[in-house]
């Protein structure tokens, strides 16, 4: 198992990664996936301007792993992401083997971790991935709070 400072080392990243999404007035989740102890990809949300659904930073980050490793298996990889991942992007997650997902905010309007339900959970699934929540979760939080705020002030 990976180390506790080592999590928050590669959730640095993925905030990174966060904070140009927010440049790029797009929602600022970041995500990261490392495979022995090097990051093999990152990506943060770009729906809007792909004006794509299915442009979240999880999925995005793991399309590049595949790509750049030749596999859509992903096994000893570990996917870091700022906010508690969503159905599709736990389900993305499952599909291509990840041996665990990090995440720092929980998302009680669409996390699939356990905030809005646990795909953990079903029986039946092929993969299992374990879970670490909570990984620098403040300044996950204060980020997608701090953009919201904004987008709500501006609107005005």
């Amino acid at each position: 198992m990976i180390k506790p400072m080592e999590h928050i080392k590669y959730m640095r990243i993925a905030l990174n990664e966060a904070k140009k999404a927010y440049r790029d007035d797009e929602v600022p989740i970041g995500a990261v996936v490392v495979k022995d102890g090097m990051v093999i990809s990152k990506a943060h949300n770009l729906r809007e301007k792909k004006q794509s659904s299915t442009a979240h930073a999880e999925v995005l980050a793991i399309e590049k792993a595949c790509k750049k490793l030749g596999s859509w298996r992903l096994d000893g990889c570990v996917l870091y992401v700022t906010l508690e991942p969503c159905t599709m992007c736990i389900g993305a997650s499952i599909l291509a083997r990840v041996d665990g997902v990090v995440y720092g905010a929980k998302d009680p309007k669409g996390g699939s971790l356990g905030s809005l339900y646990d795909i953990s959970l079903i029986k039946g699934l092929n993969h299992y991935p374990w879970i670490v929540s909570g990984v620098c979760e403040e300044k996950s939080a204060s980020l997608l709070k701090e953009f919201f705020r904004n987008k709500r002030i501006n609107k005005v």
